[in-house]
């Protein structure tokens, strides 16, 4: 205690009190505070991985595309299949398996 009170009444007294107001602005007061800065951390993590699910997706469908270019009978395969799309007068019907996913034949 008696360090303290020689920190902020001694000599150097304005340096320490400046130094100790603008640690409490900048951790608590402002708006950019550390609540602030660690949510944004978080958020950035959670973009980040984000990220690469997406760049695992974007993988995929590239490799997709590239089986299906080219080859007529498995574009209209893939049409169906992934979009449902069908000729006029004809109905289509989707059997899945108990985790939700269409099973191939």
């Amino acid at each position: 205690m008696e360090r303290i009170k020689q920190l902020f009444l001694g000599p150097n007294r304005f340096y320490w009190v400046s130094t100790s107001i603008l640690l409490v602005w900048m951790l608590v007061l402002d708006s950019n505070d550390i609540t602030v800065q660690f949510r944004l951390w978080n958020e950035l993590r959670q973009l980040e991985n984000e990220k690469v699910y997406y760049q695992q997706k974007k993988k995929e469908l590239e490799k997709e595309r590239r089986m299906v270019i080219g080859n007529p009978s498995l574009l209209e395969k893939f049409a169906r299949e992934k979009y449902l799309m069908k000729k006029p007068k004809e109905d289509i019907f989707v059997i899945v398996d108990e985790n939700n996913q269409p099973i191939e034949r």
